[in-house]
């Protein structure tokens, strides 16, 4: 998983109720036995029928930031529609609410979401209808801001944002503090040794 870093660009938007992930990556493209190759599927359904759908338009090929409305991610608990956001390039994912499942599978993947109250949300829906808004996201700080410094706060879970700041997955997680657990392993084997020996006499 790539660390993340505070990074600027302009929005999708994506002013739908209840999205599900079988709307994301509809289940006849779920194929691959690896995270890759989803990106070319992503809202593969809507995008062949509807030619003014968002992600059709040239202007928002190169857009990082998906803005979402309300229960964004719910239906089935497929990973894939992470790894399909993702693949296609969304770093951060601007919203109402999302689903429980999706918001799990989004933080042990890298993908930031961000929720703010749905007056804000509405206003940029209004405002990206007739101009390029550009958001630039800063995890560390936990704040995004607009082009005129127009600045929103948003709470994150801690032990997500560090995970992916850092660019580690649960493993890799575990992983770091290998010299510790092995240490305390190893004190509780000596302490567990010594126990079982006086027992025996």
């Amino acid at each position: 998983m790539k660390s993340f870093k505070k990074f600027t660009s302009s929005v999708v938007s994506l002013p739908r109720t209840n999205v599900d992930t079988d709307m994301i990556i509809p289940a006849q493209y779920l194929t691959s036995v690896s995270r890759s190759g989803y990106g070319e599927n992503l809202f593969r359904r809507l995008r062949d029928e509807e030619s003014d759908f968002p992600l059709n338009l040239e202007k928002n090929k190169k857009s990082k930031i998906l803005l979402v409305d309300d229960n964004f991610g719910c239906g089935s608990s497929r990973e894939h529609a992470v790894w399909a956001l993702m693949s296609w390039g969304f770093k951060a994912i601007i919203g109402k609410g999302f689903a429980d499942i999706f918001k799990s599978n989004s933080g042990k993947n890298g993908l930031v979401l961000i929720e703010l109250p749905a007056e804000t949300i509405d206003s940029f829906f209004s405002r990206a209808k007739s101009e390029v808004l550009n958001i630039t996201v800063d995890l560390f700080n936990q704040k995004i801001t607009e082009e005129n410094q127009t600045s929103y706060s948003f709470s994150f879970d801690p032990f997500q944002k560090q995970c992916i700041l850092e660019g580690l997955d649960d493993i890799a997680y575990l992983l770091k503090y290998k010299k510790d657990i092995t240490t305390y392993r190893n004190s509780k084997e000596v302490k567990r040794y010594y126990k079982t020996s006086k027992a025996n006499f």
